[in-house]
């Protein structure tokens, strides 16, 4: 069974991504999948700081995030985009879940793991700036990103409070994300 841990970049309590990373984990269970669902703010990681990692080790939300990782398949990962870039707080948790511990063999948590990437915005190109950068840093920590990113726009209209799609066309290529990734993980 494919195991996905589905999160957002967002720290905001009322997250369209969150939403929306909890309604594609809905959609991948419905595959067969089992999935976790996590929100970056309870891992409470300060900035990455090497010397605060050297004085003090990685912090233990740092662990248990590179634990949780570790444990799944794969990554279900929607991303807000701020200044058409990465948000910080998804930056900063993987910064910090590649930060190798005794033992550890580099980039674990990351080597071979397969993602799907959606993204919404309140803006009118749904974030798609910003799923380039996590893209690009995800393939460079040997992260396989499937086909098929879902970029919403307007997203203050285009998604339910339950976190569904309201648009057909949408709901039909997160649909498709979804099964690209449950695919790739079998």
């Amino acid at each position: 069974m494919a195991r996905i841990l589905a999160f957002s970049g967002s720290l905001a309590k009322n997250s369209w991504n969150q939403k929306l990373v909890t309604h594609a984990a809905e959609l991948a269970r419905a595959r067969g999948a089992e999935v976790t669902v996590v929100t970056l703010r309870d891992f409470d990681l300060p900035l990455m700081d090497t010397d605060l990692e050297a004085e003090h080790g990685l912090p233990e939300g740092a662990i248990r995030l590179k634990d949780l990782m570790k444990a799944h398949d794969g990554f279900l990962i929607a991303c807000p985009e701020y200044n058409s870039s990465i948000t910080p707080a998804l930056k900063n948790a993987i910064d910090w879940a590649s930060r190798p511990r005794e033992g550890e063999r580099p980039l674990e948590c990351f080597t071979g793991k397969v993602a799907g990437l959606c993204a919404a915005s309140p803006g009118a190109l749904g974030g798609i700036r910003g799923l380039d950068h996590v893209r690009e840093i995800l393939s460079n920590i040997q992260v396989h990103i499937v086909p098929g990113l879902v970029s919403v726009p307007k997203a203050h209209e285009a998604i339910g409070a339950d976190g569904t799609l309201k648009d057909e066309g949408l709901a039909k290529r997160l649909e498709g994300l979804v099964k690209n990734l449950v695919a790739a993980l079998r």
